[in-house]
């Protein structure tokens, strides 16, 4: 595992805006007496969001003050989560999906991109616009590759969309979110058709001969062991 430190330059103070100061308070509410310490995770959440995507010492303070907690704990929890920034990230924090679906669909050439437009991984850009990293699975394995920046997924990418897309957040213009590729959902590929037709997969034959296999495999093991 990772050290997670948090920056060594931080504020000096935090507070909520009062919009999200409400919020904060909304859902504590949810939580019965004693358990308000359940609502840490959304809370420093809101907090990172708050603070252009990246959590200060202060902040985290300022949870644990309201939910009646030790520091320390907060702080725990703070620094175990990768989800939690500890380190300013830029206006924009972009998180690339590496595991097996989207490094398959081509994760490795958006990386590139990163590199070229961004620089490595967990730093801001010069222009202190950008940060990226590879993270873990983000669940949006049928429009691999994708990247979340900030709360939005991208989805369907090549280094052709994703160099404009990274040029119109950087300029301001409004910037497609989800599919890059004018898919609806996970529905297939504009103009490749339906999908799982073949009868197969739903009359049993393909099941009943993977359980024949696996019958015969068990008697063949008990044979040789006798």
């Amino acid at each position: 595992m990772s050290v997670r430190r948090l920056a060594e330059k931080q504020p000096a103070t935090f507070a909520f805006t009062p919009e999200n100061e409400a919020w904060a308070r909304l859902e504590i509410a949810k939580y019965p007496d004693g358990r308000q310490a359940s609502a840490v995770i959304p809370l420093l959440w809101r907090a990172m969001a708050q603070h252009d995507y990246w959590l200060p010492k202060a902040a985290i303070e300022k949870v644990a003050d309201m939910l009646g907690m030790p520091h320390i704990r907060a702080l725990e929890i703070a620094t175990f989560y990768s989800m939690f920034n500890l380190e300013p990230v830029g206006k924009y924090c972009v998180q690339l999906c590496g595991t097996t679906p989207c490094m398959l669909r081509g994760a490795q050439d958006i990386a590139a991109v990163c590199k070229e437009r961004i620089g490595e991984q967990r730093h801001v850009s010069a222009d202190g616009l950008f940060a990226w990293a590879e993270v873990e699975c983000l669940g949006a394995c049928c429009n691999a590759p994708m990247v979340q920046i900030n709360d939005d997924y991208y989805e369907d990418l090549t280094p052709e969309n994703f160099r404009t897309l990274l040029d119109d957040l950087a300029a301001g213009r409004p910037a497609k979110k989800g599919s890059q590729i004018q898919r609806i959902s996970s529905e297939p590929e504009p103009g490749k058709g339906p999908t799982l037709l073949d009868p197969a997969l739903y009359d049993g034959s393909l099941v009943g001969a993977f359980n024949q296999r696996v019958a015969e495999s068990i008697a063949a093991s008990k044979q040789a062991k006798n």
